[in-house]
């Protein structure tokens, strides 16, 4: 049996059949009745030694048995029937074990699904642009086109470039986020030089649509001053792009006792209703999304600001357009 295959088993019962052999002896040579005695005696209590190992090392067999079915996966197996008595104990940390198993398996399972839905996107997102690239090469390629033709070909094959640019370099800073491999810097600014480095690159474009950029900044911002102007150019980028010709975006910006504040809204059309829930999420598009866009820069200046103890909210205006609350908590939130 393996139950005598035990070594400390073996010491114990040795030691009691020497301990028994010693009273026996001493009790046969004191009086016979005695010595009977104490033999009866010793023999029951061995017996009830073995009876009670053996229970034991059966319910620790079935205890081994269960937490092997649950290795393999099983769902099913409660372990509430050894939570009396000596296993009670390693009854309860196991099972607070293979509650953190299986919370794990969950999240690797859900984390897997998540990663086939992004490559998924991403390879659609990817996709259409390349379509457009490859009709564009073959247009170029045709030997009878115009110069202004192949010119105006060549401007829409760069930005199609771009675009596919801005992507793979958004797509690579979300990895990195997710990653947590960003160390995000503790800089004081002016949140005027803040705002001025986020709007640079939309200057240009705001110009030749013919909006109008008002700023209004007073105190000062802590944190990653570079991570923190892409999340903000973003949102401006965004407004931009559903601000009609010769519209407004505003953007205000004010230091409290509390957090900095910067609130960016424009004169556009606003966020539709059924949109605003999900207008952060990664690759969602609205339903007044230009088809240029790729759902990623909103999702991003969320994970940058998220990242430095901040928060961002979208809502309409009451009199039109779109306004973002972007707040950077001094203190945790």
């Amino acid at each position: 049996m393996k139950l005598f295959r035990n070594a400390e088993l073996g010491r114990s019962l040795l030691l009691f059949l020497a301990i028994s052999l010693a009273g026996v002896s001493v009790a046969f040579a004191w009086e016979l009745r005695f010595g009977v005695m104490t033999l009866i005696l010793c023999a029951a209590l061995l017996c009830v030694f073995l009876v009670t190992t053996l229970r034991r090392y059966h319910r620790l067999s079935e205890f081994a048995a269960d937490i092997n079915k649950i290795l393999h996966g099983s769902s099913q197996i409660s372990l509430n029937r050894y939570a009396e008595g000596e296993l009670g104990i390693l009854q309860s940390e196991i099972y607070k074990m293979t509650v953190r198993l299986r919370e794990q398996q969950q999240r690797l399972i859900d984390d897997k699904v998540y990663l086939a839905d992004s490559i998924a996107d991403i390879s659609h997102q990817i996709r259409t642009p390349l379509t457009s690239i490859n009709l564009l090469v073959s247009l170029l390629s045709e030997p009878d086109i115009s110069d202004e033709r192949r010119q105006a070909l060549s401007r829409e094959l760069y930005d199609l470039l771009s675009r596919i640019d801005w992507l793979i370099t958004s797509l690579l800073k979300i990895s990195r986020l997710d990653a947590g491999t960003v160390s995000f810097q503790k800089e004081q600014v002016p949140l005027e030089e803040l705002i001025g480095k986020a709007c640079g690159p939309v200057l240009i474009p705001m110009e030749l649509r013919g909006q109008e950029l008002s700023v209004s900044a007073n105190g000062r911002f802590t944190g990653d001053t570079a991570w923190t102007a892409e999340a903000l150019g973003n949102i401006v980028k965004n407004c931009m792009e559903h601000t009609p010709q010769g519209g407004r975006i505003t953007i205000r910006a004010v230091e409290t006792a509390l957090y900095s504040e910067i609130v960016i809204s424009d004169s556009g059309s606003g966020i539709a209703p059924e949109d605003l829930p999900h207008i952060f999420e990664r690759f969602y598009k609205g339903r007044n999304s230009d088809e240029r866009s790729f759902g990623v820069g909103l999702a991003l200046a969320r994970m940058i600001i998220g990242r430095q103890n901040g928060t961002v909210k979208a809502e309409n205006r009451t009199g039109g357009g779109a306004c973002f609350t972007v707040r950077f908590y001094k203190g945790t939130v």
